[in-house]
């Protein structure tokens, strides 16, 4: 855990901040101000959509000022963006709240690469362990985005603006914190330079296929059932204190595992761990299954949480090995895209879902992506042995 690296994983703390607090408020205020019910939650789906959109952008800036410019103007769009949103809810305007949702897509589309930074920070051999431990960071966002909602959503005259204005302070200590970090500097691009090999091709090879379906699916079963959950609580008659406690410990086990899951990697290999990340999904489903007793909501999102843990870093681990350095921008673009285009899908179905089938119901649609993890990961498997019994 060398400084630039512990830095990286603060501002990825900073960055779970501002999700977890625009997953909590923005649905919230959305409903205060959407002229229909059902578009409450428009701004909770501007932030996913918006972050798909940035992909392609994120990639070239990248491409050419390098990590820290690109994570910096990222920062920026996040304050401006908390600006607006608080501007939008103390003017009591619905549409110029999905605008600034949308725009604030920018900066996590630019925070998802924290991950891949973090790898780029040490030595070949501890890149697992860095993702890892950068993932791990995610616990600062669990501690202080709940509570930093909770404590500024009336300091303000009009309800929650006062969280946005906070989140606009959390953008500018990242920025802070970013402009110590020194990452390595972009390589030159003589005329005539090899920009690696056609996107399509990169993207058809077995190794980047289940790379990707492991970290949008894994997420996106992730997302389905923690989005439902507080609604599904809530219909079984608990108090909002309840499901408040479970997601803490969802977003626990998601982050937690952060300082082990590199270690564990690293001895076993990418494609067990994303094996273990599977078998907990299974778990984690058969619990929710089994009642709608507190006990096992909590156990189920635990469960989940560091499912999706096993999985995300293991399968960002494994995304490493099918590009070459002058690839990795658009590749890491290519697999952000998936996984904001499955988390729009599933923010969506999930609140559907929900109100119209049930928990139960729900519940077992969720068996559907995490066998089609498990088929990829048997696929590859049989396709590669050798190389897979090595990753």
């Amino acid at each position: 855990m060398n400084p630039p690296l512990l830095l990286l994983a603060v501002c990825q703390g900073l960055f779970l901040t501002n999700n977890l607090i625009f997953i909590a408020i923005n649905g919230l205020v959305g409903l205060s101000l959407a002229p229909l019910g059902w578009m409450a939650t428009l701004p909770v789906m501007g932030y996913v959509v918006g972050g798909a959109l940035s992909t392609g952008i994120v990639a070239r800036t990248q491409s050419r000022w390098g990590r820290q410019v690109s994570f910096q103007i990222g920062l920026v769009v996040a304050l401006l963006s908390a600006l607006l949103c608080a501007y939008a809810a103390q003017t009591h305007n619905f549409w110029l709240l999905v605008s600034a949702t949308l725009l604030a897509g920018y900066y996590s589309a630019n925070g998802q690469l924290y991950r891949f930074a973090a790898a780029e920070l040490v030595a070949p051999a501890l890149r697992e362990k860095a993702v890892s431990l950068v993932l791990a960071g995610g616990l600062i966002g669990a501690i202080i985005g709940p509570n930093l909602a909770k404590q500024t959503k009336n300091m303000m005259s009009t309800p929650f603006a006062g969280a946005y204005f906070a989140l606009g302070g959390v953008a500018i200590l990242a920025m802070v914190l970013m402009a110590f970090v020194r990452f390595p500097p972009v390589p030159a691009k003589p005329a005539g330079h090899d920009a690696g090999r056609p996107l399509l091709q990169i993207m058809t090879q077995p190794v980047f296929l289940v790379a990707t379906i492991g970290a949008s699916l894994g997420y996106g079963v992730m997302n389905l059932l923690m989005a439902a959950t507080p609604l599904a609580m809530q219909v079984c008659g608990y108090p909002f204190d309840d499901a408040a406690l479970v997601l803490q410990w969802h977003v626990i086990g998601m982050f937690a595992p952060g300082f082990f899951t590199g270690h564990l990697i690293k001895r076993f290999g990418t494609l067990p761990i994303m094996g273990v990340g599977v078998a907990l999904n299974l778990l984690c489903i058969a619990i929710a299954l089994s009642g709608v007793d507190l006990q096992q909501f909590l156990a189920a999102l635990f469960l989940l949480g560091v499912g999706w843990n096993f999985l995300f870093t293991a399968s960002t681990t494994l995304a490493m090995q099918a590009y070459r350095p002058e690839e990795k921008d658009r590749a890491q673009a290519a697999i952000n895209f998936s996984v904001f285009a499955v988390m729009a899908f599933t923010s969506f179905a999930s609140g559907a879902l929900v109100t119209t089938q049930g928990w139960h119901l729900l519940s077992l649609g969720s068996l559907v992506p995490v066998a089609l993890i498990g088929v990829a990961l048997m696929w590859i498997k049989m396709k590669r042995p050798a190389t897979a019994a090595s990753t």
